[in-house]
């Protein structure tokens, strides 16, 4: 029998990469894990408290740090001076969809 083996494409969920969170997103997580934390009961695992305590750790030090982040400036947004290079180039064709019908 021919199977297939069936491999990610780059940017797949499945890549194996971690999930990119807004700092918005970042606080309802820790809010969420708090509550979580404080709902366990006595008999929970103390693997999965010390997990949940070390999310938190984390996520507040990420969130600590967040605004240092935001005050330096966000280099993807800037844009650097332009040359007299870049004046003398030619423009990118575009390919519109009804030229190829």
């Amino acid at each position: 029998m021919g199977f297939e083996i069936m491999r990610a494409f780059h940017g797949q969920f499945s890549d194996n990469q971690p999930i990119r969170r807004s700092l918005a997103e970042k606080q309802k997580q820790l809010r969420d894990l708090k509550e979580t934390l404080a709902s366990m009961k006595s008999h929970t695992a103390a693997t999965l408290r010390d997990s949940v305590r070390k999310r938190i750790v984390q996520l507040e030090a990420e969130l600590s740090a967040a605004p240092a982040l935001k005050s330096s400036g966000d280099t993807r947004s800037a844009r650097p001076p332009r040359s007299a290079d870049d004046a003398q180039r030619r423009p990118r064709s575009r390919i519109r969809s009804d030229a190829l019908s």
